[in-house]
């Protein structure tokens, strides 16, 4: 493959770190026994959870009896994640391509963002920033986005066509996560995106099972170790060093052994 962006420089590495039994512990996953035809329970784990890791004040129980039985709370306690929620039902019955990504994004953004930027790139610079102000990450210049993001999405169609073991899948789901969050291309949903974008590639490359994996509650929960692997790359987006991914990579299998309620 002629990858662009999406590299497989750790892919040797990765292959020779995870644990056996990946393909065993993937197909006995099933989906829980709350989920009903209008209600997903995998569904509700992970916009609850990927919206924990942003800052949301939200509460899986809660979040189930607003979603399952209709119990109403206050909107601005919910609105974030039925969005999330919406964006996901999205994905799980559309390709994984750019126009359907940035669709997901309008979706997940209805209030994150003014409207003349959901499913649009940016066209200012970005920057990550700890509590104290610190910078601690600049993302792609704005000039570079729309092309980095071509040559993202062409290496998606690519990773897509060939036909991948099953650890192999693993290894660019995170891959793909990392790069597509490196780029930052959103004002703002860029965490979001990116982990509905892993887990949606997972699902194209291995069928329905993958969205009940728990994936954003196991990054959530090891939230200090997920920031730091990302950290780990460098400062600026010119000058990343994926060689140091590694870590971050091996985080994915996981949600393989995380407890299914």
């Amino acid at each position: 493959m002629d990858l662009k962006i999406i590299t497989p420089v750790l892919l040797d590495a990765y292959l020779g770190e995870l644990p056996s039994g990946m393909r065993q512990a993937f197909e006995s996953l099933e989906d829980a026994a709350l989920s009903t035809p209008n209600f997903s329970f995998y569904i509700s784990v992970a916009s609850v959870f990927s919206s924990k890791i942003e800052g949301e004040a939200i509460e899986l129980d809660s979040y189930i009896k607003h979603k399952r039985e209709g119990i109403a709370f206050q909107p601005d306690y919910t609105k974030k994640i039925d969005d999330l929620y919406g964006a996901y039902l999205f994905a799980q019955d559309n390709p994984l391509n750019e126009k359907n990504v940035k669709e997901a994004h309008r979706l997940l953004g209805r209030h994150l963002l003014a409207s003349a930027w959901q499913g649009k790139y940016r066209k200012q610079n970005r920057y990550v920033a700890t509590d104290d102000g610190r910078i601690e990450y600049v993302a792609a210049p704005p000039q570079q986005v729309e092309s980095e993001m071509s040559r993202f999405f062409e290496d998606i169609a690519l990773l897509l066509d060939k036909p991948m073991e099953i650890e192999e899948v693993f290894y660019y789901a995170s891959m793909i996560h990392l790069v597509f969050v490196k780029i930052h291309p959103w004002n703002d949903g860029n965490g979001r995106c990116a982990r509905l974008i892993e887990k949606w590639f997972l699902a194209e490359k291995l069928g329905q099972k993958a969205w009940y994996l728990q994936i954003e509650k196991m990054y959530y929960l090891h939230h200090q170790t997920y920031y730091n692997n990302i950290r780990a790359l460098g400062l600026e987006y010119p000058d990343l060093k994926y060689e140091k991914a590694l870590p971050f990579l091996l985080m994915l299998p996981n949600c393989l052994n995380a407890p299914v309620r």
